[in-house]
């Protein structure tokens, strides 16, 4: 059976303005890097079918080596879903010689209405097995805190 894990955070942000910064590479590369990393995007690509590379790295990697070297992890994102307003499924390769992060995993962004904004939901699905299911929701946890902290300037 595959690991499914999940996060969410309510934001006070419109649905709308929320989902907005998930498909804007300006703001996918602040909001998505999890505590003690920074991000870029590479390219990008909004289209089902489309697809975009981005480098994660460690602002101190001493003790947290990356996924694809010493002080980076690196993904490839396939857009496999993209609702207008409401959730993007990406398939996520990690670049990586470590054959545990072979297979891709799915992620699902989606934003719902709530009385005060937005309920937002990460759900990754095939998360491969090195990375702890600790770690990963607070990963996950890390860059919805971001995602608020950007939607609430």
């Amino acid at each position: 059976m595959t690991r499914v894990d999940t996060a969410e955070r309510l934001v006070t942000a419109d649905p709308e303005r929320t989902f907005a910064a998930l498909v804007d590479p300006d703001a996918l590369a602040e909001w998505l890097p999890p505590d003690g990393m920074t991000g870029r995007i590479e390219h990008f690509d909004l289209r089902p079918g489309g697809s975009y590379r981005m480098v994660l790295t460690y602002t101190d990697a001493a003790g947290a080596p990356g996924k694809s070297s010493a002080t980076e992890d690196v993904s490839e994102a396939r857009f496999l879903e993209i609702t207008p307003g409401v959730r993007v499924v990406q398939e996520i390769d990690f670049v990586s010689d470590d054959p545990a992060y072979a297979e891709p995993m799915i992620m699902t962004w989606q934003v719902d209405p709530a009385a005060t904004g937005s309920l937002v939901t990460i759900r990754a699905e095939q998360v491969p097995a090195p990375i702890s299911p600790e770690d990963h929701l607070t990963g996950m946890t890390a860059s919805l805190v971001n995602l608020a902290r950007y939607l609430e300037r």
